[in-house]
């Protein structure tokens, strides 16, 4: 049986009378990378505190490499990284300062793998963390969380702030866990990120866990809105019938469609004429789980 890294059983979890999260059952395996996502709100951020011991479930259960979340917290955290979704650090140091003050509190690390991240991230650790943007100053905690090369990563949006290049970058480090014997847990309410990145999804909605996929049947499900601009007008019937089109909407030379599912259909039609440029929406999150999962109440914890 395959080793379960982190494993629920109805875990719960509310504020008074506000609904945090309700019965989530996960399991995440040992080497993959596990996405739970959602919109903001959707209780991704409560099912990490609770993993961690920073709050308390109001039922159910929670272990991390066989151990109870709550009984054995401290021995959890020695083998983890974790970034969290609202990240606050020591504004009066500087990036190193501050990495070596936690090195020093793990026992020490390898200092030449914080300098290699750092040189990954495009991170200038000698700047002082108040003058730090945003990006810059989650690139120092996502530093932080890899650097001591832990057992499983917990990353709450890692990619906030970060520019383009930076998060493809990220994403290669992050993939590496699988040739490291590395799990990693990543909270996102991004859809294409989490399609680019996991093994397996959770999707949590409205406090719930609303569907376990692969990420291969998450892509089969995904729903684009295409803008196709044709050196001259297409004929009308030249896209009817093409599999994976929901709807159609001809404007003289532009295309306009919304595609489910695999892509490959439709661009051999558009290639069959002369096409001066393609533009891809991705929907939302919210639209896609209008489309599966219907309507709901709005907000959470």
């Amino acid at each position: 049986m395959e080793e379960r890294v982190i494993q629920t059983s109805g875990l719960t979890k509310f504020y008074g009378k506000s609904r945090g999260i309700v019965d989530v059952d996960v399991e995440v395996r040992a080497g993959e990378i596990f996405g739970i996502l959602g919109p903001n709100g959707a209780g991704k951020t409560t099912t990490i505190r609770l993993l961690l011991d920073f709050i308390r479930p109001s039922g159910g259960s929670a272990s991390v490499f066989g151990l109870d979340s709550r009984k054995n917290s401290v021995d959890i955290h020695r083998r983890i990284g974790y970034l969290p979704g609202e990240l606050a650090l020591y504004e009066k140091l500087s990036g190193e300062e501050l990495l070596r003050f936690f090195a020093h509190l793990r026992g020490g690390v390898e200092w030449g793998y914080v300098e290699e991240l750092a040189e990954r991230l495009e991170s200038d650790l000698s700047m002082p963390i108040r003058s730090l943007s945003r990006g810059n100053k989650q690139k120092v905690g996502l530093i932080q969380a890899l650097m001591h090369r832990p057992e499983l990563l917990i990353l709450d949006e890692p990619t906030a702030g970060l520019d383009p290049l930076v998060q493809q970058e990220l994403y290669r480090i992050i993939e590496s866990c699988r040739t490291e014997e590395c799990t990693a847990f990543v909270s996102s309410h991004n859809l294409p990120e989490v399609e680019r990145l996991c093994d397996r999804v959770g999707i949590i909605r409205e406090g719930r866990l609303v569907d376990l996929v692969e990420v291969a049947s998450l892509k089969e499900r995904a729903l684009r809105r295409l803008e196709v601009r044709f050196a001259s007008p297409p004929p009308l019937d030249a896209f009817s019938g093409v599999s994976g089109i929901l709807d159609l909407r001809i404007d003289s030379s532009v295309v306009h469609c919304t595609v489910k599912g695999n892509m490959d259909a439709v661009i051999k039609t558009i290639a069959r004429y002369e096409v001066i440029n393609v533009i891809s929406h991705e929907p939302s999150l919210e639209e896609v789980f209008l489309t599966y999962y219907g309507g709901g109440e709005a907000g959470a914890q």
